[in-house]
């Protein structure tokens, strides 16, 4: 601490001119702040950049990969996969969702997988959820099965899932939502 306060003094200058030995203890002391400013930078990209956003005006068709964070606002019609995905309560989600924290404030056609899995009160989901831990809240909205695991995100275990998932319990629970969009038409 000493050696640092010294360095940024302009006081210790004259006085290290007057000792060559407290110079070398100087130049000593300088030689770990550089590997320190190193440090420093090896910590830098540790560092969480901010969540990726998609407003409410945005529309996209097509699938998303990130290892980051991802909001989304907006529509989306194809598969996301992301470290931590945050469904906005204007958003809407047509495919499937993987994230290790997914969170769900809007609504999502599809499958949702996640190590946690969170409906909000205004979350609305048609679809099966795959998960190691779920935290439903009063007044979300769901429809379709739950089903834990070890290791939701497995690609392998998807498999098998969905195998299970076409069982009659399955495709019961969608035959009337089925039925209501075909009155509809």
């Amino acid at each position: 601490m000493f050696s640092k306060s010294k360095i940024n003094d302009p006081s210790p200058r004259t006085g290290d001119a007057q000792k060559p030995s407290g110079t070398d203890k100087s130049l000593d002391a300088p030689k770990p702040a550089m590997p320190q400013s190193g440090e420093f930078k090896a910590t830098a990209p540790k560092a969480k950049p901010p969540a990726s956003v998609l407003s409410a005006d945005l529309h996209v068709t097509g699938n998303m990969k990130t290892t980051g964070d991802i909001q989304v606002e907006g529509t989306v019609e194809g598969d996301i996969r992301a470290h931590l995905l945050t469904i906005g309560e204007s958003a809407t989600i047509k495919g499937e969702v993987i994230a290790d924290d997914v969170v769900i404030n809007g609504r999502i056609v599809g499958r949702v997988r996640g190590l946690k899995v969170r409906l909000t009160s205004t979350a609305r989901v048609e679809g099966d959820i795959i998960h190691k831990t779920i935290a439903i809240e009063s007044g979300a909205h769901f429809e379709g099965s739950v089903q834990r695991q070890d290791d939701p995100l497995n690609s392998k275990s998807k498999a098998a899932t969905a195998a299970g998932a076409t069982g009659v319990s399955g495709s019961a629970q969608r035959a009337p939502a089925q039925a209501q969009q075909d009155q509809k038409d």
